[in-house]
């Protein structure tokens, strides 16, 4: 529970989740009020005092995701200037992570841009889900904690999972975040040795490990416009596997991804068993529509992390609550 000295705000990405997390932590929303001025300008107000409380954010900037990015800037600007005495962002989704490093020459590093925004609008601390590179956590002035759905998403699994099993990573660069899933399901694990040309596009080059008479779970960070997985999964399929599902932490979805996740394969079987995200963000209506995605929720996990925040506990069991 929170005592008076703290805030709970949620903006227009995430209510559903915020609303959520509210009723664990038996606190109300503070109102807020979102509105444009005629030419788009957002503006963006506390409708209570916010004079020296913890006022803590729930938002993520995913899409349109300069907007919900612009949301927060402006409402951490307003409770600064109105004498907030701590920020907290917890911000499941972190928009604009994958612009890491310059691949190329002239590129921007976004999501070093985005970190120092918010430190200079007067954010104290962010908490964030999952960050697609976790090196983005050195990015960041300000105190910033990475909470991790995956072992939230493998106890999905858990009851489900035998010897038949095999954990996939999508990438190299997923690696270390599989290996964690196959270790708390005790299975083997193999890695999709791919290409990416450009943006959203990816070709499979080789399977790293023996899928073959296998049920394949790939686990990501997030699934965009789905290309990269599905063509993995076609390529675990062509390889041997009697079926692939995918787990991510953030369900991105999209266009044409609502077309790509649930087509068949050439014998007229879907191609993903199963698909399993969060609600870091609002699944949307397209693909709910489908009634084949399995949202696990991270409110109890951002509650805890609130609540330890609030009360100056280590937020050691919140990184372990889901690993037993």
């Amino acid at each position: 529970m929170l005592g008076n000295d703290a805030l709970l705000f949620s903006l227009t990405a995430n209510k559903t989740l915020a609303e959520d997390v509210a009723k664990l932590l038996g606190k109300e929303i503070s109102p807020v009020s979102v509105s444009h001025f005629a030419d788009g300008e957002i503006l963006v107000e506390p409708q209570c005092s916010v004079r020296e409380k913890n006022c803590y954010i729930i938002q993520s900037t995913c899409g349109p995701v300069t907007e919900h990015l612009f949301e927060i800037l402006i409402f951490v600007d307003a409770i600064k200037r109105s004498s907030a005495k701590t920020i907290t962002v917890i911000m499941p989704y972190y928009g604009y992570a994958r612009q890491d490093r310059k691949a190329k020459p002239r590129q921007p590093i976004t999501s070093k841009l985005v970190a120092d925004l918010l430190t200079a609008a007067g954010v104290h601390r962010v908490v964030v889900v999952d960050l697609h590179a976790p090196q983005i956590q050195g990015f960041f002035q300000c105190l910033v904690d990475e909470m991790t759905a995956i072992p939230l998403l493998a106890t999905h699994f858990k009851n489900i999972v035998d010897e038949n099993w095999i954990t996939v990573s999508p990438d190299h660069g997923g690696v270390n975040r599989a290996r964690r899933v196959a270790e708390i399901l005790s299975t083997p694990l193999a890695i999709i040795d791919k290409r990416r040309s450009k943006p959203n596009e990816a070709e499979v080059m080789n399977i790293v490990g023996d899928v073959k008479g296998k049920h394949c779970l790939m686990v990501d960070d997030m699934i965009d416009t789905a290309g990269s997985c599905t063509e993995g999964a076609k390529a675990l399929l062509k390889k041997g596997a009697l079926s692939v599902s995918i787990a991510c932490s953030h369900g991105i979805f999209s266009h044409p991804a609502e077309e790509r996740l649930f087509q068949n394969d050439e014998n007229g079987n879907p191609i993903f068993r199963e698909i399993v995200t969060t609600d870091s963000i609002p699944l949307k209506e397209e693909i709910k529509a489908k009634g084949k995605v399995v949202v696990m929720s991270l409110a109890p996990m951002l509650a805890k992390v609130i609540q330890h925040i609030e009360l100056g506990q280590p937020l050691t069991y919140v990184y372990q609550m889901f690993n037993d």
